[in-house]
């Protein structure tokens, strides 16, 4: 999605991602786990473009009507 990431060590990361020098871009994902599907669900909706993102049941997971909850606050995701 073109953000940059510091690793710090094998329990952190700094993500620079959102700013007047580094836009994210749209991308297709797969989302491997909870955590990281909702960090991706995030990063999609702050970038430029549609993302796709796949393996979404991961998300459902942890949070139920995640796309309904987000786009009553403005969002616009849709399941296909």
């Amino acid at each position: 999605m073109g953000a940059q990431i510091i690793l710090c060590d094998p329990h952190r990361a700094v993500v620079i991602g959102h700013n007047r020098v580094f836009n994210l871009r749209a991308r297709t994902m797969t989302s491997p786990d909870i955590r990281a599907g909702i960090a991706l669900l995030i990063a999609s909706m702050a970038a430029d473009g549609s993302s796709r993102i796949y393996n979404v049941e991961q998300i459902d997971r942890g949070y139920q009507n995640i796309e309904g909850r987000l786009n009553a606050l403005g969002a616009r995701i849709t399941r296909i």
